[in-house]
């Protein structure tokens, strides 16, 4: 591809630009530093100069007698970072930016491999400086003590091994380029003729890190042409939001500088303080000009990024994102609120070509897109100056149209890597990122090779294992990706030695964002067949080792303040012996970075037995305090407001915050029996029943609800007096979950099948089924279950659950893929049409009662609400209804957020909120009385799965092949990543406390409600229905899982083990959901056809 080439003066260096922009804005702002508790510091651009002019006629002193000088800077940010780097220039010299909290063997390594000869100590660094390097000479510094620093010479012996180095490795270099091109390269730019600007290394991740060493001619290209397009003005204020280490600095502190404006800069605490630094951004320095990575951005919230960064009136121009993969335009469009107008950009580039390489700015059309099924993708874009790009396949070959590899360079843009001294001009660097050319249009696909992105940097896992295995206490490590979420370090101890001790280790020796999550210390590691160590097993034994803790880690009320205070100490490494833990101490200013704070969530959770709902927003920003009580009140939810801790400083704590008690009703949910109810029973797909029935203890009462169980269970309830108390036995038996997994686990070592299959009836529709079918049956008088059930014929069938006669047939108006649903009143069946109509029939002749009109297909599914008996459904119109079907009356219709809304609507109780997701992207929560939004998620891609929820939780999958768990407050818990789109809906079981879908990529997938993968099973196709959990129909003491894939394959699995109990093939493709009542299994088929399948005990003891 051809690179967009412009006339860039070679001879231009970085301060020169800054030098020339200094004449003109002399008595301008140049630096604002914002510290901790004390009011911002200013400097000018005349003050910027002389300070940096005394540092540079210090250095000039020392480097006489070096050729190419390169110092190194030692420091943290602060307001005289730009005088000390553009000093430094202006010898000249190259900085090498080196950070203080780096473990020292990474730190020695770099000054030695980045042949450093001077660095550059922050004053109070030097102390630790001195401790850590202890060959290094400290200079005479006197004349620049004013300016914070001290200098320190590479030792003696080092020096001249330096010199040798240099002569030794030109050789080499000219000689590997001359055997590279197969001919000595006249064209070629050597290192030691090149004026540097500064010198990085790459993430030190993906093998041995790269030390990277960047001239002038490479990086001035992108600061004038990003000027341009930014259009950066004296008056704007630039953040400088990437540490030193990370090339993008070297972009924002110079844009800033070049242009005459003015950079921020604030201290890391700040920094990592995600409410603190939005409000120095955005409310006391009103920023103009922001450019980050994504994950940094997010770490503000949605809220504040709304509200703040790109609300109406936000004072950012200009939004810059670079580092990581841009984020999904529907994730922009809920991020900007209306009427903002901040310019957002994608860039993309590698620190081998530093900086940037391509920038794209995101149009109207993408951030306003309301298409339904067809949302832009966000290009890489175009080229920077100077700049080259070639897409290479798989046999290095460029290519203009598919899938490569990216390669970057430019004809100047050229940086140097490691030992390289001559290279080509126009060298061009892999970058190991897939694209996909398509239309001229690159779009970026993800990494080669298996190197996993972590915390916005890459991470080869090889590097954790290595850097382990070094230390004294370790004999062999295994460290594993679990669930693509966690890192987790498997240890074999050379001897006993404590967890303490090792964690303390692993934070001194690795770089932060390598830390693991999670440490085991094992007596061996298991190996496969072929003498590989075995990552199955590791992943089990971890899945186990979180189960036990969580059962060991359940611990007394008056447990909690020391538990939380002992953790909160290991993490920061404090000694034994330190005092209490004060009660406003914050986890970030003691020490704590953003990277521990995700180790003490998942240690507090652990703790504690379950997730707390907003912990790591307590933990950034929160007290000591705060953090107790976050958890105090989700572990001890009914604790009476008045209850006292056991902790002399502690008084009372509020068991709810106000927010809390929006949205929620009051137990019992026993309503006056209304005229015309008929008290039945119904099932559906995921095995939600829906029962209302006439309690004979309480003569004035009914009971009405959704429930996830069984059916069987429910309708034993229905033939006793006291319909009250088996729903208390219900509770109890749910609350006992760990005692009906353990006889599930005896039962299933004990039998090997438990049913074989047959077909008991079969009803023709005409075309295909792929609704899921509807049972019902009247709680009174106990007639026989009939089923229901809609084809794309147009009709729609009542039918005999034994026999499979048909009671009644009605022909719609358009084909039927909803699934059908039963009101409140237990009179009426209601069911969606392609003609964008919802049919409310009569249940028991199918004679129309009322048909309601929206503007496009209906194919979800509707939703009764129990209280209410209101129906709730969702239309290709981008809307969601309420009806009240006795008066025929439209209560109220919103819109959710943008794309048809093709999934059921799922109600909760408690608390009292309506849960929709939208092809658009949107999972939302309304009121559902108004429908006004509560919350709003966007995941990027198309939710075609129905939520699902119970009294904690809402569970969802997605197209982008995550499986995800929201609080009912609409923070996201965790998220189980698959290797294919979710279509299938969640099945919840409430009595062992399981959750079970399906994935395009063929498995179905089994987890508790922590999110802790319990077992998955491949099947032989795509999984989109939605499975179904029931227990054996003559034993009850088993819980099973009836599922299917769309080749036509219905499998029953063992929901304890996950292991294959039984199989039938149906002549036809399989899109409906299987609904079990006792022993019969109903589920539509693409051959036409409505299958009832008996589900036959394999043994007669059974």
């Amino acid at each position: 591809m051809a690179a967009f080439m412009a006339a860039v003066s070679s001879r231009c260096t970085l301060h020169e630009m800054v030098l020339k922009a200094a004449a003109q804005h002399e008595d301008r702002h140049a630096v604002c530093f914002h510290p901790i508790k004390q009011q911002p510091l200013f400097l000018t651009y005349r003050e910027l100069t002389t300070v940096s002019g005394e540092l540079t006629a210090f250095l000039k002193l020392h480097c006489l007698d070096t050729e190419t000088c390169r110092i190194g800077l030692y420091c943290h940010p602060g307001i005289h970072l730009p005088c000390w780097i553009m000093g430094i220039l202006c010898v000249p010299a190259a900085y090498c930016p080196i950070d203080p909290g780096s473990p020292s063997h990474f730190t020695s390594s770099l000054m030695e491999r980045g042949k450093l000869n001077f660095i550059l100590v922050e004053n109070n660094k030097v102390k630790a400086f001195k401790m850590h390097f202890t060959d290094w000479t400290e200079q005479d510094s006197n004349p620049v003590q004013h300016l914070g620093v001290t200098l320190f010479k590479v030792p003696k012996y080092k020096e001249a091994c330096l010199e040798k180095r240099n002569g030794i490795c030109g050789k080499q270099a000219t000689s590997a380029v001359e055997y590279k091109q197969g001919h000595i390269c006249k064209d070629s730019i050597d290192i030691r003729e090149e004026c540097l600007a500064y010198i990085l290394h790459t993430s030190g991740t993906t093998g041995a890190p790269k030390i990277v060493s960047v001239p002038h001619k490479c990086i001035v290209p992108n600061i004038e042409h990003l000027r341009s397009i930014f259009n950066i003005l004296p008056s704007d204020l630039l953040f400088l939001a990437s540490p030193l280490t990370f090339d993008p600095s070297v972009v924002e502190l110079f844009l800033a500088l070049y242009s005459g404006a003015c950079i921020l800069i604030v201290p890391d605490p700040i920094r990592m303080i995600p409410t603190k630094l939005c409000d120095v951004l955005f409310n006391q320095h009103r920023v103009t000009v922001l450019q980050l990575t994504p994950t940094l951005l997010r770490r503000f919230g949605s809220h504040s990024i709304r509200s703040s960064v790109l609300s109406r009136d936000t004072s950012l121009r200009i939004l810059a994102l670079g580092g990581e993969p841009f984020p999904a335009a529907p994730v922009l469009r809920n991020w900007r609120e209306h009427g903002n107008k901040t310019r957002i950009f994608n860039l993309y580039g590698i620190t081998e070509v530093s900086s940037w390489a391509t920038y794209f700015e995101i149009p109207e059309t993408i951030l306003l897109n309301t298409q339904i099924g067809n949302e832009p993708l966000v290009p890489l874009g175009f080229l920077l100056h100077g700049t080259i790009i070639e897409v290479r396949n798989d046999e290095d070959c460029a290519v203009e149209k598919g899938e490569g590899q990216v390669f970057l360079g430019g004809q100047e843009r050229v940086c140097f890597l490691d030992e390289e001294v001559v290279l080509p001009y126009g060298t061009l660097r892999n970058t190991g990122d897939c694209v996909t050319i398509k239309d001229g249009e690159m779009f970026l696909l993800g990494r080669k090779d298996n190197q996993i992105k972590r915390h916005g940097k890459r991470l080869n896992m090889e590097y954790v294992q290595q850097v382990v295995e070094n230390l004294t206490q370790v004999e062999t490590c295994a460290v594993s990706w679990f669930q693509a979420r966690q890192l987790i370090l498997f240890v074999v101890p050379r001897e006993p030695v404590e967890k303490k001790t090792l964690w303390k280790e692993l934070r001194t020796c690795l770089l932060s964002y390598a830390v693991p999550d999670g440490l085991v210390l094992i007596e061996s590691l298991p190996f496969t067949k072929h003498g590989k160590v075995d990552m199955s097993q590791l992943n089990r034994l971890y899945t186990d080792y979180v189960k036990e803790r969580r059962m060991d880690g359940l611990l007394q009320r008056e447990d909690l303040w020391d538990a939380l205070e002992n953790i909160w100490k290991s993490l920061l490494s404090l000694p034994d012996g330190t005092s209490a833990v004060e009660n406003d101490s914050m986890f970030l200013l003691s020490g704590g970075d953003s990277l521990m704070a995700l180790r003490f969530q998942e240690e507090l959770e652990t703790l504690v037995g379950k997730s707390v709902p907003g912990l790591l927003e307590v933990l950034l920003n929160g007290t000591f305090m705060d953090i107790h009580r976050q958890i105090y009140k989700c572990i001890y939810p009914m604790v009476e407001k008045a209850s006292i801790v056991p902790h002399t400083e502690i008084n009372t704590i509020r068991t709810l915050e106000k927010g809390n008690h929006a949205h929620k009703r009051n137990e019992p949910r026993l309503t006056d029996p209304e005229k015309h109810i008929n008290s039945f029973i119904s099932l559906s797909r995921g095995n939600r029943i829906f029962i209302n029935v006439h309690l004979a203890s309480e003569s004035h009462a009914q009971k009405c609800q959704w429930t996830n169980g069984s059916s069987i269970e429910v309708a034993e309830f229905m033939k006793t007096d006291d319909f009250r108390s088996e729903c208390k036995r219900q509770k109890t038996n749910q609350s006992s979950s760990s005692s009906f997994m353990s006889q599930d686990s005896v039962l299933s070592s004990v039998l090997e099948s438990q049913f074989f299959i047959r077909v008991r009836w079969k009803s023709d529709t005409g075309k295909c089924v792929d609704a899921t079918p509807l049972l019902i049956q009247s709680a009174s008088t106990r007639p026989s279950v009939t089923v229901y059930i809609g084809s794309h014929s147009h009709r729609m069938q009542a039918l005999h659950l034994k026999s499979g006669e048909v009671i009644w047939e009605r022909v719609l108006g358009d084909r039927v893929e909803s699934s059908a649903a039963v009101s409140r009143c237990g009179s009426f069946v209601l069911i969606g049409c392609y003609n964008g109509s919802l049919y409310v029939l009569n249940r028991h002749d199918g004679k129309e009662h009322w048909i309601f009109s929206t503007k496009d297909a209906i194919k979800s599914s509707p939703t009764i609400d129990p209280l209410t008996g209101l129906v709730f459904f969702g239309s290709h119109d981008h809307h969601l209804y309420a009806l009240d079907i006795n008066v025929k009356q439209c209560i109220w219709k919103s819109f959710c957020g943008g794309g048809a809304v093709f999934s059921s609507p799922c109600i909760s109780s408690e608390p009292y909120i309506l849960y929709t997701a939208t092809l658009g992207g949107f999972i939302s929560a309304s009121n559902p009385s108004t429908g006004d939004t509560l919350w709003r998620h966007a995941c990027g891609k198309p939710v075609f799965a129905s939520p699902q929820c119970n009294t904690k939780h809402v569970f969802v999958g997605c197209v982008d092949e995550n499986f995800y768990c929201f609080s009912h407050s609409g923070e996201k818990v965790w998220h189980i990543t698959t290797s294919g789109p979710i279509f299938s809906s969640p099945c919840i079981s409430s009595i062992s406390q399981k959750v079970i879908f399906g994935s395009h990529d063929g498995f179905i997938y089994c987890c508790d409600m922590e999110g802790v993968l319990l077992w998955k099973y491949k099947t032989s196709s795509r999984v989109y229905s939605t499975p179904f959990v029931f227990p054996h129909p003559h034993t009850q003491n088993m819980e099973f899982v009836a599922a299917a894939s769309t080749d036509g394959n219905v499998w029953v699995f063992n929901a304890g083990s996950g292991l294959l109990d039984t199989v039938y093939k149906l002549d036809g493709e399989v899109f409906s959901s299987p609904v079990v009542w006792g022993n019969y299994l109903v589920i539509g088929c693409r051959n036409d056809y409505v299958y009832c399948l008996d589900l036959m005990s394999s043994r007669s003891s059974i």
